[in-house]
């Protein structure tokens, strides 16, 4: 590759990107049906007496990609040692890169960006480890959630729509069975590699999955933690803006109807998680078995999807800004 052609990828293809995300972010801003009322009402909420929890959301969310940068860290430490403020600026990109791509696949391209050249693969390759820690996660406390609404939400006077306790009582079973068998994989990951290194096809490319070999259970256990702690966040988030918005349920209740939230959103394509009109239709449908504000249900889904990911997105694509695909001369 000439001089030329890498300072034309390093110094035109960052702007360019930076433009894209730019517009699209603005562009999905202003599709959702949702958001005006909700701005409003968050406008309104800005000004109140429980403004703090606001801002104590916020800061939360910076806790919440903390997190995730410390899971970077520990999942790319094996091919390079990288520092948290690049962890936290690869994750705010991945951030960028994933709200705007189909089942958020430009994520961890994003994130391996901020690696060295000869990383780069590797490390996009290594966060698979991650995302399935994170999903065991949310899969496994929203099949406790599901128990939790089945025995103490669910009555003879609430029940969710289209679907009857028998149907899911099967679904909990189901997604139980899944998240063994995801849980067992997870924690013989280096024995698949080694079993599936044994077909031609994936022999040739045995030096980008090396590494999945080396993750250690301890390894496991950590970014297993890592995630359960971020999804805690999450539940303290919805709580805390719910009461902002004047929803007063029991925070049990709260964390098992978030916690079944989060498990439909995760079941539903990643394309869907960049929906508010989506997310807020979930919330209504579970929250108000609990309560019949609307307006705050809505508001406390509009306030979330701008903190949690509009907010980070917008920040990932200035640090897109300042990647160099090419380092050496």
């Amino acid at each position: 590759m000439t001089k030329r052609t890498k300072h034309f990828l390093n110094y035109i293809v960052g702007p360019l990107l930076f433009l894209w995300l730019s517009w699209a972010i603005y562009k999905q801003i202003q599709v959702q049906t949702d958001l005006s009322q909700s701005w409003q009402t968050i406008v309104l909420a800005l000004n109140g007496p429980q403004s703090w929890k606001i801002g104590l959301v916020v800061l939360l969310m910076l806790v919440n990609w903390g997190i995730e940068a410390r899971k970077w860290q520990i999942q790319v430490k094996g091919i390079q040692l990288i520092s948290f403020l690049n962890a936290f600026k690869a994750i705010l990109a991945g951030q960028a890169m994933g709200f705007n791509t189909i089942n958020r696949i430009g994520e961890p391209i994003a994130r391996a960006a901020f690696l060295k050249e000869g990383n780069r693969v590797r490390g996009a390759v290594l966060s698979i480890v991650g995302s399935m820690a994170q999903i065991i996660v949310t899969f496994g406390m929203g099949t406790i959630a599901l128990v939790y609404m089945r025995w103490n939400i669910l009555n003879g006077e609430r029940q969710l729509e289209g679907l009857s306790i028998f149907w899911l009582d099967v679904l909990t079973y189901v997604i139980a069975m899944g998240i063994f068998l995801f849980s067992f994989v997870y924690f013989k990951l280096a024995g698949l590699i080694q079993l599936l290194e044994k077909i031609s096809f994936v022999r040739k490319y045995q030096f980008f999955l090396a590494k999945l070999e080396d993750f250690h259970w301890n390894e496991l256990i950590r970014l297993l933690s890592l995630s359960l702690f971020r999804y805690l966040v999450f539940l303290i988030q919805y709580f805390l803006l719910l009461q902002v918005f004047n929803i007063h349920i029991f925070w049990l209740d709260v964390f098992s109807l978030v916690g079944v939230m989060f498990l439909v959103l995760g079941i539903i394509p990643t394309i869907a998680l960049a929906e508010l009109g989506f997310r807020g239709k979930v919330s209504l449908l579970l929250l108000g078995l609990m309560t019949d504000n609307s307006v705050g249900i809505i508001a406390t889904a509009a306030g979330i999807w701008l903190i949690n990911l509009i907010l980070p997105a917008i920040a990932g694509t200035l640090f897109i800004l300042g990647v160099r695909l090419f380092r050496n001369k």
